[in-house]
């Protein structure tokens, strides 16, 4: 599978460029074969190819199979630590030809991906990405919000006759909103909270918050 697979990225000249490729023992039979299928490519195609081998140590490998209650797929009848050695076995050959090796044992996923990111990234991956959305609270909150704010306490345009058919798009409408001391003082605070929290969040691999702004809803704006 694998030698096709990259007999496909090879014709598409250029238009795919980066291919990840996650493989363990749970293949069988697929991935006794692997080597002589990296050997393949190696030998067949101009692309460039890494392998990437992750390791802990069999401490901490027996620990994640406890708390996951799962089985070693090598030992499904006895110990997770006979699998786990016979498993190192039939990778040796594979983590000695690995062009990188990452010991996972103390680390978070998110400090997984940055090192990985930072491995194989030729841009300046790992950005945050910041959406901000305005919502009714009659409507329901967005489910894809990761902070929701209420500023259903700032003074309403919505309730004033000649602003009610614009949105805060228009400038007669921010200048209504942004007048008020407390508009100006929560947008101080609620700055000050995400340049402390956005930082925050990237820095434990998330990769997009969506912030909600809430407010009544007494209309659906235009």
């Amino acid at each position: 599978m694998i030698p096709k697979f990259a007999e496909l990225i090879e014709q598409s000249k250029g238009k795919i460029a980066k291919v990840a490729l996650v493989i363990d023992l749970r293949g069988r039979e697929f991935f006794t074969a692997l080597s002589e299928s990296l050997a393949y490519i190696k030998e067949h195609f101009t692309m460039n190819s890494e392998i990437l081998f992750l390791d802990a140590t069999d401490s901490v490998l027996v620990q994640r199979y406890k708390e996951s209650r799962r089985r070693h797929p090598l030992a499904p009848e006895g110990m997770p630590l006979d699998g786990i050695r016979l498993e190192r076995k039939m990778l040796d050959e594979l983590r000695v030809s690995a062009t990188q090796v990452i010991d996972t044992s103390n680390m978070k996923p998110s400090q997984l991906k940055e090192k990985i990111i930072s491995r194989f990234s030729h841009s300046e991956d790992g950005s945050l990405s910041v959406n901000v959305t305005s919502f009714g609270f009659k409507y329901g909150i967005p489910i894809d919000a990761d902070l929701v704010f209420d500023v259903r306490f700032l003074p309403n345009p919505h309730y004033i006759e000649q602003l009610r058919p614009h949105t805060g798009q228009d400038d007669d409408v921010y200048e209504y909103v942004m007048k008020w001391p407390e508009t100006q003082a929560f947008l101080t605070k609620l700055l000050d909270m995400l340049h402390f929290l956005l930082p925050q969040y990237r820095k434990e691999g998330k990769s997009q918050v969506i912030i909600g702004i809430g407010c009544t809803g007494a209309s659906i704006a235009p």
